[in-house]
């Protein structure tokens, strides 16, 4: 199946994406999240707040060693993360249900230029500092009952939304 190997995948191009978890609580969750920013290859991970860090049983169950390949980095506040990404040139964007948010399915990333999408904890949300701090809101639509997914379900749609738009479309 041709899989790389972790040293490959470090060296290989990456999608122009960084993934900022904002409180998520739960292990599974970002395993699940590493094991899919490994799938598209994202560029890296940032743990932020109460999130759990590698080395960690409970993440490596759901990650599957994508933990390994994927780059990471801690943050005490996901506001931190954001303004310092926004410093580096990223355009960050929220992933929430408010007014004036972006749907989905009419977002376009711009080639040439470097994302951050924000997803929060699993009951409250992203932080509103942190929705306040960013350059816009993403919001997925939703025909249900409920007004929210699993955040690793909405990892896996955010982005392969940005893997569609900017490789697999190439």
């Amino acid at each position: 199946m041709k899989r790389l190997t972790v040293e490959e995948y470090r060296e290989a191009e990456k999608l122009p994406l960084i993934v900022v978890l904002d409180d998520v609580r739960s292990m599974y969750n970002i395993g699940s999240v590493f094991r899919t920013c490994d799938a598209f290859r994202v560029e890296a991970v940032f743990l932020c707040g109460i999130c759990q860090t590698p080395p960690s049983t409970e993440i490596h169950k759901t990650a599957l060693g994508a933990e390994e390949s994927v780059f990471w980095r801690y943050y005490n506040t996901a506001l931190e993360a954001v303004e310092e990404l926004q410093n580096f040139g990223y355009t960050v964007l929220s992933v929430e249900q408010v007014e004036h948010s972006t749907k989905l399915q009419t977002f376009v990333p711009q080639r040439g230029q470097k994302y951050a999408v924000v997803l929060g904890n699993e009951v409250k949300g992203v932080h509103q500092e942190v929705v306040d701090a960013s350059d816009g809101c993403l919001e997925i639509p939703q025909l249900g009952t409920k007004h929210s997914m699993n955040v690793s379900v909405t990892a896996g749609i955010i982005i392969y939304k940005f893997a569609e738009e900017l490789i697999l479309r190439k």
